[in-house]
């Protein structure tokens, strides 16, 4: 089942430039490791060492972000949008 999966400017290095790229996977954690496989180094950059998502890179599945859903474990289907946003800070 492929999802759409909507690349940051920092990561698009490892998609060869690619703002948006298919990926399969039936929940978050698949698709993650889909990523992987096809674009090796994406999954260091946005999970930690335990395999979870970065507190700072956010997951949105159709403009709903997943950790009020299911996080990793949130399912996806077929046609779904997948957005990752590097969370940003800064300000006074």
């Amino acid at each position: 089942m492929p999802v759409s999966v909507r690349i940051p400017t920092p990561l698009r290095t490892l998609t060869k430039g690619a703002d948006e790229v298919k990926v399969e996977g039936k929940n978050i954690k698949e698709v993650i490791e889909s990523l992987e496989a096809n674009y090796k180094g994406i999954k260091e950059r946005i999970c930690d060492n335990e395999g979870q998502i970065r507190r700072f890179v956010n997951f949105y599945l159709n403009d709903e972000d997943i950790r009020f859903i299911g996080n990793i474990n949130t399912p996806v289907k077929d046609g779904d949008h997948i957005s990752i946003v590097p969370a940003i800070a800064g300000g006074n």
